[in-house]
């Protein structure tokens, strides 16, 4: 039988996690020596940069913001250059600090990252050049390189940073 006092619903038992939203918040392609690099030779050198960043913005709110930067050159000249910051924002309740700082660096990439790579490979292809689809990012490693980054400055008496997620 449904208890009264939650007109049916069932009481909210431990740490929740909303999805809210999610959008891209910037997007750029850039094909500076077309036509010509579309008669070159040779296999193009790629280069993928990522960063998270994290701001709060309100009592149990988070921004999460997914910035992934592809580039292409070949022969030393620039192909192109793919750039997307695709967002998230999450609603997280419940979580002790070190769990929701866990939870906004690894699980929550993890939502975003599919978004961001369909743009980036739709950018490319639109482009005029061949696929690229991302491969997977495993953030829950990325995160515990951070961690163990913080934890080599704090042992030399350096200040940590405060670098939230930043690959």
């Amino acid at each position: 039988m449904a208890d009264e006092t939650t007109n049916g619903a069932a009481p909210a038992q431990g740490p929740q996690l909303v999805l809210q939203k999610i959008y891209i918040k910037d997007a750029s392609f850039e094909a500076p020596n077309t036509p010509q690099v579309f008669q070159e030779e040779g296999q193009p050198n790629l280069q993928l940069n990522l960063s998270q960043k994290v701001s709060t913005l309100g009592e149990n709110v988070y921004e999460i913001q997914l910035g992934i930067t592809l580039t292409a050159t070949l022969n030393e000249k620039t192909a192109y250059l793919a750039e997307v910051q695709q967002v998230g924002i999450f609603g997280a309740n419940g979580f002790d600090q070190q769990t929701l700082e866990a939870v906004l660096s690894t699980y929550c990439p993890n939502v975003l990252f599919p978004y961001a790579r369909q743009a980036i490979s739709d950018m490319v292809q639109n482009g005029g050049f061949p696929p690229y689809l991302l491969q997977p990012i495993n953030f829950d490693q990325l995160y515990a390189e951070q961690l163990r980054r913080r934890a080599e400055q704090a042992a030399q008496g350096e200040a940590p940073t405060l670098d939230a997620g930043n690959a």
